[in-house]
């Protein structure tokens, strides 16, 4: 009777245990050369075969307004997270509060944003004056027409729905931070205001700032929804323009390279974030770290 080689041992446990066999050397290098050949060979064909005009495009792609509204998406998303965090925060301690009234007035407004399309609150803020016509305080008053510009709405639109999730993404950070740390530091004296800025939040931002890296992505690529209200971002500008010379599926490839170059340097630095505060165990397992 002979004994099994080692090697046969050892796949015959793969097997059993129900892990995936590693492909060899020569299976790895062919299906990667089919794929690279596919993909070469349809960027190829894209380029060469006269369905688009790249002449228009590389044209449009530097252009002023373009640019301009390249700046205004870049505005709106940074001034967007922005709100979004600072109301994400106060919501979200307002969610872990003692008194059933605050908890239940940030549960209301989250169930509020989150439970309608983001599409839909835009065109309410653009439309509130015909709620409120104005505003005022005494004798003063001033048009709602004249202070909600279509920025302005994209800008409440935007911040007011992402703070509804930005404050869910706090509090599972909040909820992270073991209870004893909150017992112990009160039990040396700090209050409850001190408790949640000096030893609970500080803690929490490690779960906190991966996911909101992502959120970033997202809000980036959000923005193309306000040129339903006309403001002058990115897809806007391309609408603008091609309404005038007819190259529309030109100036939608000029307005998604530049959506793919944002989204490709925010994912870079969420890559990084997530390397330095996050649980970065998953990422390990991608790069081979881990097995």
């Amino acid at each position: 009777m002979t004994n099994a080689s080692p090697s046969t041992v050892s796949g015959a446990q793969d097997y059993l245990s129900g892990k995936p066999r590693a492909l060899g050397r020569g299976k790895r290098i062919g299906i990667t050369s089919i794929v690279v050949f596919a993909v070469a060979a349809l960027a190829a064909y894209i380029m060469t075969s006269g369905a688009f005009n790249w002449t228009i495009i590389w044209a449009f792609l530097l252009h002023p307004a373009i640019l301009s509204g390249l700046v205004m998406t870049l505005e709106l998303t940074a001034l967007s997270m922005i709100v979004g965090v600072l109301l994400g925060v106060a919501l979200a301690v307002m969610a872990v509060s003692r008194y059933p009234a605050v908890s239940a007035a940030s549960m209301l407004y989250v169930w509020m944003f989150r439970g309608t399309p983001l599409l839909v609150q835009l065109i309410f803020w653009f439309n509130i004056a015909l709620v409120f016509p104005t505003v005022g305080f005494g004798g003063w008053s001033i048009s709602v027409n004249m202070l909600v510009t279509p920025f302005m709405a994209a800008l409440l639109g935007l911040g007011l729905n992402e703070a509804a999730y930005m404050s869910e993404i706090v509090r599972a950070g909040i909820s992270s931070v073991d209870k004893g740390q909150r017992e112990a530091a009160q039990s040396v004296g700090l209050g409850g205001g001190q408790v949640m800025a000096h030893i609970i939040l500080p803690q929490a931002l490690k779960v906190i700032i991966p996911p909101t890296a992502n959120q970033t992505i997202g809000m980036l690529k959000n923005t193309s929804l306000v040129s339903v209200i006309g403001a002058q971002e990115l897809l806007t500008k391309s609408e603008d323009i091609y309404a005038r010379n007819f190259q529309v599926i030109e100036l939608l490839i000029v307005a998604s390279l530049w959506y793919l170059a944002l989204t490709t340097i925010a994912s870079g630095i969420q890559f990084w974030l997530e390397r330095r505060f996050g649980d970065d165990r998953a990422i390990r397992r991608v790069v081979g770290e881990l097995p």
